[in-house]
């Protein structure tokens, strides 16, 4: 837990520092608010194909990832059949695990019921942030509302959404806030996380 800067001379997140992907994902995306449903979609369902790998192996992988499911349109993943899971698992640019496979084109469908239920996929997940979100003293690997938000979305039918996979897609989103203090992103992640909270219902 500290900040470090490489020549740009910027401090950021210890982990945000290198390789230079991560450098840019640090401050270009994570932790900033996103209220897009479909990057909503595509981040949950690649924290799911990240559990038990680095999500640097996802990064890399990532566009390729997007081509393998059409840009992660929930409609369209959730008419995918069999030729697509065999399509899918013959595709060396993405991770070829069948059960992650066949979850990402399950909870497109459960995706599409949340839209219906909620008007978005945004409305329903920023009503589980909070309106604060101070600066972290620990990283932990889950809190009390993604494991709240982690069983409902089980109770809705969703799958590979555990309570850690859940929160670190909350940290991704800008659900939560957890760049250190005095990281150089910080407080702009926190104006948009507080933008986007006043935005929706």
């Amino acid at each position: 837990m500290e900040l470090v800067s490489d020549g740009d001379g910027l401090p950021r997140c210890w982990w945000g520092a290198e390789p230079e992907i991560y450098r840019v994902y640090h401050d270009e995306e994570w932790g900033r608010a996103v209220a897009a449903d479909e990057r909503l979609f595509e981040k949950l369902c690649l924290e799911g194909f990240q559990a038990g790998l680095s999500w640097l192996t996802i990064l890399r992988k990532r566009e390729a990832f997007r081509e393998g499911f059409a840009g992660f349109d929930p409609e369209v993943v959730a008419a995918y059949a069999e030729a697509e899971v065999r399509r899918l698992l013959a595709d060396p640019g993405i991770v070829r695990h069948e059960g992650k496979i066949r979850s990402t084109i399950n909870n497109a469908s459960r995706a599409l019921e949340l839209v219906s239920e909620h008007g978005s996929l945004a409305a329903y997940f920023w009503s589980w942030a909070e309106p604060e979100s101070p600066p972290p003293v620990e990283l932990v690997p889950a809190t009390p509302i993604s494991t709240a938000l982690s069983k409902d979305l089980k109770k809705k039918g969703w799958s590979f959404v555990g309570p850690t996979t859940v929160y670190a897609f909350m940290q991704a989103m800008g659900l939560v806030n957890d760049h250190l203090e005095g990281c150089h992103v910080r407080s702009e992640c926190e104006h948009l996380r507080r933008q986007t909270l006043k935005a929706l219902p």
